[in-house]
């Protein structure tokens, strides 16, 4: 009898430690969800809060002007994940961020001149064309690489 009772003592015991071990393990993978729920949701959240609009577009010269506004929640200031598309109504051309004017980008400088563009400041945006199309409306659209993007739409010059 005392044998069975060792025995039995034994496997109360392996259960106790098992079943710890299922525990402690459920924890753990909980944690970890939580953790990667949390990185979801504030990853989700920058990309709401990144927003732009444009005010304003108008041909000047040989280029397209753009006036937009930062009215997310946080700063811009890796120009270089904007895109920015204009020229004749459904048939406008992408052009990427320089540092200088050149022709097929675009220069952006914002209002205080500090490289970035913070929520609430205005930025201005020159495009250079190679030439302006003749078409009698235009539109200009800009999206960032994550966030929420803005179109105009704007005649041409009297």
């Amino acid at each position: 009898m005392s044998a069975s009772t060792i025995s039995e003592s034994i496997l109360v015991l392996a259960a106790i430690i098992l079943a710890s071990g299922v525990s402690a393990y459920a924890t753990y993978s909980i944690g970890i969800l939580k953790n990667d729920m949390y990185q979801v949701v504030s990853d989700t959240k920058k990309i709401i809060e990144l927003r732009i609009e444009i005010v304003y577009a108008c041909i000047n010269g040989s280029v397209f002007v753009v006036y937009a506004k930062n009215i997310g929640y946080l700063p811009i200031t890796d120009y270089n994940l904007i895109d920015v598309y204009i020229g004749p109504y459904g048939s406008a051309c992408l052009y990427t961020y320089s540092s200088s004017p050149s022709t097929g980008h675009f220069t952006i400088t914002d209002v205080n001149g500090n490289n970035s563009w913070d929520p609430g400041e205005t930025a201005i945006i020159i495009v250079y064309p190679n030439n302006i199309p003749q078409a009698s409306v235009y539109e200009a659209i800009i999206k960032p690489l994550r966030g929420t993007g803005s179109s105009y739409l704007f005649p041409p010059p009297p």
